[in-house]
């Protein structure tokens, strides 16, 4: 038996009730973000199912995050998408938040890719900007594979000197050079939330060496990479934060921006889609 089966046999619960959905089978993920789950009304043949009817699956409680799992195909491409995702501030352990992303390797997805939303701590950022990430800063205090470690699903010590595929970044670039989409290339940190960042840790965060902070993803992409999966992220730069000037950043702005930058997000992604599904 492998080491904490009460988690292994809830994921697998959950993957036995969602295989009778699926219709194809589907290697590439997509996990969208805060204001961003308009791209999911792109999936063709699309097959919806609520989250609250999996077992074991969490809740969406944050507005703009519906909660639903789609299997469709993306300009002839099958994937499954996550609309609406979970968060620590929300009261979730970081188990709870890495449980659909096992349930998604249950299922055969080998590739994820994840959105988000954004504050830019790089002065060089715009709103509505798109950013590559390339590393994180997991300043949560938390990870999820704290506790027993499932063998089935990866080492008890798995390594992340790659934790975002340096392959699915040379396509993501190329991608957006091909479409004239700006895409920027920074590093990411994960805070905890839900209170937004003073400006003294603006500072601090940007002293660390990143370019932008979120409330979400580190989470989802640790879990993946124990998993072995290839992960991909892009972040919309919702505001910038000049510690100089702040000014609030209201949900209703954030939801906007992200809004504003969707058909952006879609038209990178959807190319992603298509050539990693050539390759």
């Amino acid at each position: 038996m492998v080491n904490g089966d009460g988690e292994y046999v809830r994921v697998q619960d959950a993957v036995a009730f969602l295989k009778p959905f699926m219709s194809f089978k589907a290697k590439i993920a997509v996990m969208l973000g805060t204001g961003l789950g308009r791209v999911a009304e792109s999936l063709e043949d699309a097959t919806d199912v609520p989250y609250e009817k999996i077992p074991h699956f969490p809740r969406s409680t944050v507005e703009s995050h519906e909660g639903r799992l789609i299997f469709g195909k993306w300009e002839g491409v099958p994937v499954v998408a996550l609309k609406g995702r979970f968060h620590l501030y929300e009261g979730y352990e970081p188990k709870e938040i890495a449980f659909p992303i096992r349930v998604l390797g249950g299922l055969g997805v080998k590739i994820l890719l994840l959105s988000n939303a954004a504050g830019g701590l790089n002065t060089l950022f715009e709103p509505a900007d798109l950013m590559l990430i390339v590393d994180h800063i997991n300043f949560t205090g938390r990870n999820p594979l704290v506790g027993a470690n499932v063998d089935a699903w990866g080492p008890r010590f798995p390594d992340m000197t790659e934790p975002y595929s340096r392959r699915l970044q040379r396509i993501a670039l190329d991608v957006a050079r091909e479409k004239g989409i700006l895409l920027h290339r920074g590093v990411y940190v994960g805070v905890l939330g839900p209170s937004m960042e003073t400006a003294a840790e603006t500072r601090m965060l940007r002293m660390l060496g990143a370019d932008a902070v979120g409330m979400s993803t580190i989470m989802e992409v640790i879990t993946a990479v124990h998993m072995g999966m290839e992960v991909l992220a892009v972040s919309v730069i919702s505001n910038v934060n000049r510690p100089d000037c702040y000014e609030p950043v209201p949900l209703e702005k954030v939801i906007a921006t992200a809004d504003r930058a969707s058909p952006k997000l879609m038209e990178l992604f959807s190319g992603i889609v298509a050539r990693i599904h050539a390759t």
